[in-house]
């Protein structure tokens, strides 16, 4: 093991995860009225109606592949009789539904935030970035599903039994660099990739992944009332008139 490898597989990760714990506290703290979305669906509604679904749903069964297969030990998933030609088949099945959406629903936000006019003049520097450095994850993600999964280009290279390993010692404070020394390329520009994005995560439009309505069981009812008639005010529809009420009159007819 050399000092490259140690510096890369142990220090970066460490650093790339303080960043993302203390960055997300920073932002609340400081920055709470731009923990947003920014929402651009006023802009622009047709494409966003397919696009987003697709991404979110897509990256969120990418998310909980990932779950499966770096935070399960191969153990596990053996005891309870799934064996290794099951879960290959569903990793590689679900992954790939999985991945084609993400992968196209992402490719229709970006055509869309670069094609509606005003979508791209609410676009900053960093969605810029976080959109260059998730489209990089994804790839590298994609490829070393179809390279060595699909096509097993380079032979074959059991991920749960290194690259799983590294990362489950990262919060285990027994990192083993020498696994990620080994893995193909593909799987260490991958994990690089997929560091440099939790570090810039903080200060991205992805801390809405935190978010929770959970004010909105305790806001106070919003207050509806009638306006009156007024310079300015809107006409009433047909039907609708307002019946005044005639005063009472008194006396013999």
């Amino acid at each position: 093991m050399t000092t490259t490898d140690t510096l890369l597989w142990v220090v970066v990760p460490y650093v790339c995860l303080a960043i993302f714990v203390l960055g997300h506290v920073w932002r609340y703290r400081y920055d709470r009225f731009g923990w947003t979305t920014r929402s651009s669906q006023l802009y622009e509604s047709r494409l966003l109606r397919w696009a987003s679904p697709m991404f979110h749903f897509g990256i969120l069964a990418v998310f909980l592949g990932h779950v499966m297969g770096l935070g399960v030990p191969k153990a596990w998933t053996e005891a309870v009789g799934m064996t290794e030609e099951v879960y290959h088949f569903l990793a590689v099945s679900v992954g790939a539904v999985a991945g084609v959406c993400t992968v196209v629903g992402m490719a229709l936000l970006i055509y869309r935030r670069r094609t509606v006019g005003p979508v791209f003049s609410a676009t900053t520097r960093m969605d810029k970035a976080m959109y260059l450095v998730l489209a990089v994850v994804i790839a590298l993600g994609m490829w070393n599903t179809i390279a060595g999964s699909i096509l097993n280009l380079g032979g074959h290279y059991d991920y749960r039994d290194g690259v799983s390993v590294w990362f489950r010692g990262i919060f285990r404070f027994d990192l083993h660099p020498e696994l990620m020394a080994e893995a193909p390329l593909g799987f260490q520009l991958h994990g690089m990739s997929a560091m440099l994005l939790f570090a810039l995560w903080p200060f991205t439009r992805l801390v809405h992944v935190f978010s929770a309505p959970v004010g909105y069981l305790w806001r106070p009812y919003v207050v509806y009332r009638s306006r009156p008639d007024r310079l300015g005010a809107r006409a009433s529809r047909r039907g609708w008139e307002r019946v005044e009420r005639r005063p009472e009159t008194t006396g013999r007819r």
